[in-house]
């Protein structure tokens, strides 16, 4: 599996147009052997494109029934940061619940593991893993790839940002890795008195550093770093956190109590 990711990757880095994508995209779905894997981006205007194995009726009802107003994960993972798995997400409502069957009849699958990604220019995309299949084997299978799904999502929506030169992200100055670490924390959900435990400074210190590669990114506030810092590479969010505890891979330390 390394071995034959990694040489997709190669591939992938040298497509140059969504075609090569959706190649791409469905060597991996195969690869996974999982029933669909797709690539959503929808643009600040609600405007939506992408690729994946989704059957083409399945997104044709989706865009007609504009089903992006209603779509538990579409609306799910636009608050989040890190990836998600569906049955955490809100199916409550009468009309995901529907959603939902019409999404099950049309092959989608019970199961999926979704990585938000924020690109520039209000930029909001997905990757998206589904399949059908018990939550003992979802959970094994997650718990094997989801670092990888990582790294395969950013490449996906960095050549996808690379096939529309509006939506390319602006050049920023690189992140010293403190200033990486404590935009890492704040994305995984830490609070600023847990991220600066956690790193052994002082708050006051931490301050310094967001503020720092806040400037940097050109962001409004921290939230909108982190997603900055997200879109472009910078950071990314899995089950580890790189510098602070001595290079991937590594645990996180139990989260505190504020």
């Amino acid at each position: 599996m390394p071995q034959k990711l990694n040489s997709l990757l190669e591939e992938l880095e040298q497509a140059t147009s969504l075609d090569d994508l959706q190649r791409h995209i469905t060597a991996l779905r195969d690869l996974y052997r999982v029933d669909h894997i797709v690539y959503h981006w929808v643009s600040s205007e609600g405007e939506q494109y992408g690729c994946g194995t989704y059957s083409r009726e399945w997104a044709r009802i989706y865009v007609e029934r504009d089903y992006l107003r209603i779509d538990p994960v579409v609306i799910g993972c636009f608050q989040r940061f890190h990836p998600v798995d569906w049955k955490r997400l809100d199916w409550s409502s009468k009309a995901a619940r529907a959603f939902q069957k019409e999404a099950l009849e049309h092959g989608v699958g019970n199961q999926g593991y979704s990585i938000p990604i924020r690109g520039p220019n209000g930029q909001f995309a997905l990757f998206t893993v589904s399949t059908q299949c018990s939550d003992d084997e979802w959970e094994t299978f997650t718990e094997k790839h989801r670092r990888e799904l990582i790294l395969v999502a950013n490449v996906f929506n960095q050549k996808g940002l690379e096939f529309e030169e509006t939506r390319l992200p602006e050049a920023s100055k690189s992140l010293s890795p403190r200033e990486v670490d404590a935009l890492t924390f704040l994305a995984m959900g830490y609070s600023r008195a847990q991220v600066a435990d956690t790193l052994s400074i002082s708050e006051h210190t931490l301050r310094a550093y967001i503020e720092s590669a806040r400037f940097k990114l050109n962001a409004l506030n921290t939230t909108h770093a982190v997603a900055r810092a997200m879109s472009q590479g910078l950071i990314v969010i899995g089950a580890t956190a790189p510098n602070a505890l001595g290079g991937w891979p590594g645990r996180l330390p139990e989260r505190r109590a504020s």
